[in-house]
């Protein structure tokens, strides 16, 4: 490659770079590293084939201002972790913003086609959930406890193997992105159908509103988890299918670093979900008013943590950035 392409092709680039280094104050660690990965990624290829060039002695100098700026600002690991939950998962949710989208939409589209499904078909549920599963809740049902099932195993032991088997089914669905996120897809579009046929068959059998009020309970952590790793997933696919302007493996390796920060951004949101359904889902006696505050309250920290934080988060960012452009401006003029 002829360096004027060379420049031409990742000028932009090292601007946004630039920029980093100018304002790494308000970096978090991860962005400053990935940040210096690139810049040596692009000096490797500058001192092959352009050893005497000025654009050499260019990347030499950023990447070691990078250098000086992460060597700098090591930190003990207390201050790491609280880095790692207040910034860096919400930034990294804020850029999946879009694969979220995607997640959220096929998600529900799954629902819906389990919705339709079960209602105009009555044999459709016992194909997605089993024979026994279903005749054991009608007789559940017959009995008025619909939701005897949560209660039937050991706390403990039943949150323990809840907590395990989701965090295997979000796994599963972030690595499926490896299949250009077709298999990320896949097992959103069986979880939605699922949930969309169970719900339905509760309502079918005029037990909806109380089905509602104990699955909701843990199924706000757990559903919205689900749709989470499913944002993990496409944006590893997405670095497979979509390279932009760098190399297949260098973006393959981003949006596995990227799906594997959301994925243990879950971990919380694991324990809370299994907690709930193994603790707090089998007391069907506590008052509706109760029930359905914890399921509020839960969608609301969804919300505020993985869409509300990432958006503020950005907002600061963009704003810290101008205030030190400005500074930046009128040292120049001093």
């Amino acid at each position: 490659m002829k360096e004027v392409s060379f420049i031409r092709q990742n000028i932009e680039k090292w601007k946004a770079l630039e920029s980093i280094v100018d304002d790494a104050q308000m970096r978090n660690p991860g962005e400053l590293a990935d940040a210096y990965t690139r810049i040596t990624t692009d000096l490797s290829f500058s001192r092959a084939h352009y050893p005497n060039s000025r654009i050499t002695i260019y990347l030499n100098n950023l990447a070691s201002a990078l250098h000086n700026i992460l060597y700098k600002m090591r930190k003990d690991k207390y201050s790491r972790i609280i880095t790692f939950w207040t910034q860096e998962i919400p930034d990294v949710m804020y850029a999946s913003r879009r694969e979220m989208i995607y997640s959220f939409a096929v998600f529900a589209v799954s629902v819906l086609i389990g919705v339709l499904s079960a209602a105009n078909d009555d044999s459709f549920v016992r194909l997605i959930l089993g024979n026994s599963y279903v005749d054991m809740t009608l007789d559940n049902i017959k009995n008025g406890e619909s939701m005897a099932v949560y209660g039937s195993s050991n706390e403990l032991t039943m949150f323990v193997m809840i907590t395990t088997n989701n965090i295997y089914v979000a796994f599963r669905t972030f690595v499926m992105g490896l299949f250009t996120g077709f298999g990320t897809g896949i097992i959103l579009l069986y979880n939605g159908i699922m949930v969309g046929a169970f719900q339905t068959f509760f309502f079918q059998h005029n037990v909806g509103v109380e089905s509602m009020l104990a699955i909701w309970l843990h199924g706000t952590f757990e559903i919205s988890a689900i749709i989470i790793a499913g944002a993990a997933g496409f944006a590893l696919g997405n670095g497979v299918l979509f390279p932009g302007t760098y190399s297949r493996k260098y973006a393959f390796r981003q949006g596995a670093m990227r799906g594997l920060k959301i994925i243990t951004g879950l971990v919380p949101v694991f324990i809370l979900a299994g907690f709930i359904e193994s603790y707090l889902t089998r007391h069907t006696e506590y008052p509706d008013s109760v029930r359905l505050f914890i399921i509020l309250l839960s969608l609301a920290c969804v919300i505020g943590y993985y869409i509300v934080l990432p958006q503020i988060r950005h907002k600061w960012n963009i704003k810290s950035k101008e205030l030190n452009s400005t500074d930046s401006v009128l040292s120049r003029k001093k």
